[in-house]
């Protein structure tokens, strides 16, 4: 392995990358078009010679991977979600146009996980992530078309959105060397939460590229984004690399954390992160929490990172920027989709006690259902502390929807998912359940318009209301 990549790495995610049977495929159809579309992607950017050499690889290795691929047998489409209600986390369902019956193929090498091992809220038991209260951006790239660059990013590399068997939604491929600008996130406050789904093809190299996410401080985004693929850093900010490592049988992964104080590297922690030697997905959700000058970082269920002084105080943080360098080997791509910002500190107990209610947006719930997802578990657990340390305290719990779907339904799916908390809160953190009544406003009382992503997505809810 060469030196020079370990100097450069930030926080190293590890992804158990073993095959498992059964595992949905990602595709690249048509890899003339996709040939087509770089060649004419790369005439319209501004990126220098040297990534013009890159994309020319690229689009020779997905000619070769189409060949490899005649053999590959992709697993079923699930089609089973509808549309009368969106994902809690911002993604859509599976039947929206341009997703389910639109699915892309081929792109390089399998990267979903193990489809019969779903994560339970009982495995997230010390996963104390609690999402901001307020969603302020939301990508899931769905107003994109397949194989178009997403039209709210800003790049020096290439990428295009892809489809996933098996997972709703859109997702970016980014194709090689490049910086990746989400313009629509402009300000990164005191307290924010980011969320995010990333992932690989399985066979991913260990000696390829980094996937770096930088919380930056940029005088001017559209010009300074461009400059954080280079070491040192010649802006202030806070660089946490993820990247899968498959050296052979050994799955365990390093990090590594470094902040950049103008321009001059500062904080540097590098560890080898054991608790992934048993992951078995290579598809898997970061969270990344800051509290004024503390960041922790999260993959899945597990806290990999709590740094009391990542953030400059003083510093205004107002970007996000995702960098690579060049791949090891050319079907190695990474993967990323349901971007979720969301911004204010819970106070759950001040709001519930003195208030008299609490609103969360941090309880997730899968598609036109009400089964919880597992990294809803912070937020359960925070109302269930405040609930067991004031046990004189009984609350209604109330469920809220978008307006997507007809008005019978949602209401019908608001009242499930409040009964659906109710029972969480008993069964897991023992709640005495004389204590709890539930109830459901549908799409009845919106808090934000229908309108965007991020309107539907506070509109998604849960209400606790102090009896």
């Amino acid at each position: 392995m060469k030196a020079c990549l370990k100097i450069c790495l930030i926080f190293v995610l590890a992804i158990g990358l073993a095959p498992f049977p059964g595992q949905a495929q990602v595709r690249v159809n048509a890899p003339g078009q996709v040939v087509e579309r770089n060649v004419e992607y790369r005439t319209n950017s501004k990126i220098d010679q040297g990534i013009n050499k890159g994309l020319d690889k690229v689009e020779e290795g997905v000619m070769s991977i189409f060949k490899k691929k005649d053999k590959a047998k992709p697993a079923p489409t699930d089609n089973s979600n509808t549309n009368r209600d969106t994902n809690s986390d911002g993604s859509p369902p599976a039947n929206r146009a341009g997703d389910s019956n639109n699915r892309s193929a081929n792109s390089p090498d399998n990267i979903v996980g193990d489809p019969k091992a779903p994560a339970t809220l009982k495995s997230y038991s010390k996963f104390d992530f609690v999402p901001g209260e307020n969603v302020m951006a939301i990508e899931d790239f769905m107003q994109d078309a397949i194989g178009d660059f997403p039209d709210k990013w800003n790049s020096t590399g290439s990428g295009e959105i892809v489809t996933i068997n098996g997972k709703t939604g859109h997702w970016l491929m980014l194709n090689k060397k490049g910086e990746y600008l989400p313009e629509f996130i402009k300000n990164l406050p005191d307290n924010f939460t980011l969320q995010f789904d990333l992932a690989c093809n399985e066979t991913f190299s260990f000696y390829s590229s980094y996937m770096w996410i930088n919380l930056v401080a940029m005088v001017n985004p559209a010009k300074d984004f461009t400059k954080w693929g280079r070491f040192p850093s010649p802006t202030e900010g806070v660089r946490v690399g993820l990247h899968p490592r498959n050296a052979g049988n050994d799955n365990t992964g390093m990090t590594e954390f470094i902040t950049y104080t103008k321009g001059e590297e500062g904080l540097k922690n590098e560890t080898d992160q054991h608790a992934f030697v048993n992951a078995t997905h290579n598809m898997v959700k970061v969270s990344m929490w800051r509290q004024k000058q503390r960041l922790r970082v999260y993959v899945d269920e597990t806290k990999v990172w709590d740094i009391p002084r990542a953030f400059q105080q003083g510093v205004a943080y107002n970007g996000v920027v995702l960098s690579m360098e060049d791949v090891h080997q050319e079907a190695d791509r990474y993967y990323i989709s349901n971007f979720r910002l969301a911004v204010g500190a819970p106070d759950t107990r001040n709001k519930l006690l003195t208030e008299g209610k609490f609103v969360t947006h941090g309880i997730l719930f899968d598609t036109n259902s009400d089964k919880i997802k597992p990294e809803s578990y912070g937020a359960l657990k925070d109302i269930a502390n405040v609930l067991t340390e004031n046990a004189d305290v009984k609350v209604r719990i109330i469920g809220h929807t978008d307006s997507d779907g007809d008005d019978a339904s949602n209401m019908s799916l608001s009242r499930k998912r409040a009964a659906a908390v109710k029972d969480a809160l008993t069964s897991t953190f023992g709640v005495d359940t004389s204590r709890m009544e539930t109830d459901g406003k549908g799409e009845s009382q919106p808090a934000g318009p229908n309108t965007t992503n991020e309107g539907k997505a506070n509109n998604r809810r849960v209400e606790f209301v102090k009896l």
